[in-house]
């Protein structure tokens, strides 16, 4: 299926969009109201007070804030908080980096828990067949099968996604609506009098808000997925998600309220609405549903680290791309990174009640970063100050409270979830500040000066040639200048003769699937720049780009690739091509401030351990020289040295 056909609103775009985009928000039934509960017992304030705020919170927060305002905040079409970023840094505001680096890190430890709740919720189920089965080794088993398909690609798989939401959804709704035919006083918690009771009234009802909110989780990851199926087909889809989900959740109401005055213990009322003989196969849904939630954050997951990689956020490493979707990629040390991480929740929380605790926090800030760079997007559109000081005053207040109530939790279990965010946090603003520190230091030379030279080099037989087509990479975004490290080789680290030079730049755009490319003739066959605009979500494949460059330009007649060689050329052989690609390390001549030498450090030994330059850079199968060029930011001063006679 093509992407025209996604970002029209058809049945099939539609139940595509069920599949990928409403997993994690749509198996939130599954703990949230059991989370309100809790241990208490259950009483009227509670059940009435919780399902209204259930409601106006997805009310306000998901379908006012995500599918209304924030999916108007699209880059081509494509969403999330990186694709966010790409339109607000125009503004040159340095600090925007923080939240865009905040958010992003949360959303990714979001990505490792929430797997971990959703298959743990629905396998508990069990319990209503055997009080004591351990329900531990199951999901750790569903877990690891999950991420080992990953490698294989989800086209297959995919297919069965839409299906599979359909059915829950179509469950959910249908249980809910008997429920309520049963206790149908329940939907009087559509007055907000309600939620106000018990958030204001009713003691430590405030708190409950840390619990409420876990019903409006997947409303991040819903931008994040924007690109898959498109702004229409979304706000279509979301009509029936959130009516199937709010009938659950006042089925579940509805439930409760007949229970009054009773505890809940292992007993989870998402289960409990279902009929004794249909829960069997209620469980199956259930786990075939959460299954999907997990696999969309998943992928989820590796585009943003993708789009992490593009915008100098995180060290270049391994991509794959196991299918011919488009958008789809396999990451393998962001997949058994998170793998780890969620057996990890699983062996130390054991029970979904308790991933509770650590669940809700990380994207509770994610969703505050969304929103402040959402305040400059719609600064920069130009839109009426009443209305994003309207906006400012609403989630302000309404993701503070949520925050502060999640705060709650940070003790119980919510430290992990903000120490594997922390742990990212600090990844992505090392390797984006350190690269900010080494280029501030890259010296450039004006190129037009050095042409001469090149020129003449390119014809002196006395220096054997070194290739016939020499390309070297640059970073210098003016075609006027090169680093003087690269002038360096050429001419005086080793002279390289070769008859034609070229100069290669890579130029990441905000936007994310543009693929363009520029040619600039220095000299006529001797020396030429080529500049290729490349989107945030595009892979830097430059040996097969480059290659397609010098075809187009054979066949314009622009260049002869043709073999210099005599006795290769009078049988029109090609030239060979080889690449050089500088990479710098730290050099030990430098006195650097405490804090860019621990930047710097942490850089330079995430580098060693994500990938190659002539790898990242997609050029493993050309013939490349790899040069190391030492990086020097604070040279040690003079030292003062005595001769001795």
């Amino acid at each position: 299926m093509n992407s025209g056909t996604l970002h029209r609103v058809t049945a099939t775009g539609l139940l595509v969009t069920l599949g990928i985009i409403f997993g994690d928000i749509g198996t939130s039934p599954l703990y949230v109201l059991k989370a309100v509960i809790g241990k208490e017992a259950i009483g009227p304030d509670t059940v009435l007070g919780g399902i209204s705020c259930i409601f106006w919170t997805l009310t306000i927060q998901t379908t006012v804030k995500y599918v209304i305002l924030t999916l108007r905040a699209d880059n081509k079409g494509e969403g999330g908080i990186f694709s966010l970023y790409t339109l607000v840094r125009r503004a040159k505001i340095k600090w925007l980096i923080f939240p865009t680096s905040i958010g992003g890190s949360a959303l990714l430890a979001d990505g490792i828990i929430t797997p971990s709740i959703s298959v743990s919720s629905a396998i508990e189920g069990l319990r209503y067949f055997n009080e004591d089965i351990d329900t531990v080794p199951i999901v750790i088993t569903i877990l690891t099968a999950l991420f080992l398909i990953q490698q294989f690609g989800t086209r297959f798989v995919g297919k069965f996604f839409g299906p599979v939401m359909f059915t829950w959804f179509v469950m959910i709704g249908t249980l809910g609506l008997f429920s309520i035919a049963d206790h149908p006083g329940v939907l009087k918690a559509i007055n907000p009098v309600y939620a106000y009771d018990l958030l204001v009234l009713h003691p430590g009802g405030f708190w409950l808000l840390g619990a409420v909110f876990l019903c409006t989780t997947g409303a991040e990851g819903l931008y994040s997925d924007m690109g898959h199926c498109g702004r229409r087909n979304i706000r279509v889809s979301w009509i029936f998600v959130k009516v199937m989900l709010l009938l659950n959740y006042f089925g579940q109401g509805a439930w409760l309220m007949t229970h009054q005055g009773e505890y809940l213990g292992d007993k989870n009322p998402f289960y409990s609405i279902m009929p004794d003989d249909f829960r069997w196969l209620g469980l199956i849904i259930a786990t075939g549903a959460t299954v999907v939630a997990s696999q969309a954050l998943i992928s989820a997951s590796f585009t943003l680290i993708n789009e992490a990689i593009r915008l100098n956020f995180w060290p270049k490493v391994r991509i794959k791309y196991p299918t011919v979707m488009k958008g789809q990629l396999y990451i393998p040390s962001v997949n058994w990174l998170m793998f780890a991480g969620c057996i990890g929740i699983v062996l130390h929380f054991e029970e979904s009640a308790r991933m509770e605790a650590a669940y809700g926090l990380t994207i509770n800030i994610d969703m505050l970063m969304t929103s402040v760079l959402l305040v400059f997007y719609m600064w920069i559109r130009r839109f009426r100050q009443g209305i994003i000081g309207l906006f400012i005053l609403i989630y302000a207040t309404v993701e503070l409270s949520f925050l502060i109530a999640n705060l709650s939790k940070f003790v119980h279990g919510g430290w992990v979830s903000m120490m594997i965010s922390s742990v990212m946090i600090w990844a992505m603003w090392s390797w984006f500040t350190a690269r900010k520190i080494r280029n501030r230091f890259v010296e450039f030379v004006r190129l037009k000066e050095y042409l001469p030279l090149l020129r003449d080099l390119s014809h002196d037989f006395s220096i054997p040639k070194y290739a016939t087509h020499l390309i070297y990479l640059t970073s210098a975004d003016n075609p006027d200048e090169i680093e003087a490290k690269v002038i360096y080789s050429i001419l005086q680290k080793q002279p390289k003769r070769a008859d034609m030079y070229w100069f290669v730049h890579v130029d990441v755009r905000d936007e994310p699937y543009t693929l363009e490319y520029k040619v600039t003739e220095l000299i006529k066959g001797n020396i030429v720049r080529i500049d290729f605009h490349l989107g945030f979500r595009v892979e830097p494949r430059i040996n097969v780009m480059f290659r397609k460059v010098v075809e187009d330009m054979v066949k314009n007649f622009e260049v002869d690739i043709t073999s210099r060689y005599e006795s290769l050329g009078r049988k029109n052989l090609i030239g060979d091509f080889r690449f050089v690609v500088m990479e710098k390390f730290l050099s030990y001549e430098n006195e650097l401030p405490f804090y860019e030498k621990i930047i710097l450090d942490q850089y330079f030994l995430m580098k060693k351990i994500s990938l190659s330059e002539e790898r990242a850079f997609g050029l493993d199968t050309s013939s490349v020289t790899i040069e190391k060029v030492p990086l020097i930011v604070n040279p040690v001063g003079d030292i003062s040295m005595k001769r001795l006679r």
